[in-house]
C-alpha cells in the first residue's frame, strides 16, 4: 500500500517543478536592428509562458493582431506605454504590432510550441505589410526565423 502513495508524491513533485516561464520583451525606439523595434522580436516559448511588454520609450503599445494569431487564442491590446503581460493560451505563431507605428513595421513573432500555423499567417500577413511605409521586408524576415 505505501508504493501507491510514494508514486503519487512523486508525481506531485514532477508537476510541481514545471512551471511557465515568462519572457520580456522591450518597446524601443532604436535597437539593433533600427528604429520602432520590439527586442527580441521573435520569441520561442511554450504554451502556458508568459510574455510581458516593456516600454523601455514611451509612446508604444503591443496589440495583437487580428487575424494573425492562432485560432482559439485571447487576442491582447496594450495601453500606450503601459507594460502587458500576455499568458500564451494556443499553439501556434502569434503576430504582433506597436498600433502607433505600424507604419514602421514596428511589429514583433511568438512561436508557442510548434509553428503549426505558419502557412495561414504567411497567405494572411500582407493586409498588415501592406501599412508598412517603412522597414516593408521586417516580418517576412521575422517569419523566416520560425522553424
Amino acid at each position: 500500500m505505501k508504493y501507491p502513495v510514494i508514486i503519487g508524491l512523486a508525481a506531485m513533485a514532477l508537476a510541481g517543478s514545471v512551471h511557465a516561464e515568462e519572457h520580456v520583451v522591450e518597446m524601443k525606439n532604436m535597437g539593433a536592428e533600427g528604429p520602432m523595434v520590439f527586442e527580441p522580436a521573435v520569441v520561442q516559448a511554450a504554451v502556458g509562458d508568459t510574455v510581458r511588454f516593456v516600454p523601455t520609450n514611451p509612446g508604444h503599445n503591443s496589440v495583437s493582431t487580428e487575424g494573425l494569431i492562432p485560432a482559439g487564442a485571447t487576442a491582447w491590446e496594450g495601453g500606450l506605454s503601459q507594460e502587458v503581460t500576455v499568458t500564451l493560451d494556443a499553439e501556434g505563431v502569434y503576430v504582433y504590432e506597436c498600433e502607433p507605428h505600424t507604419m514602421m513595421a514596428m511589429v514583433g513573432v511568438i512561436v508557442a510550441g510548434e509553428p503549426v500555423n505558419l502557412e495561414e499567417i504567411r497567405a494572411n500577413a500582407g493586409d498588415l505589410e501592406s501599412e508598412f511605409l517603412a522597414n516593408q521586408d521586417r516580418l517576412n524576415n521575422y517569419l523566416s526565423d520560425v522553424e
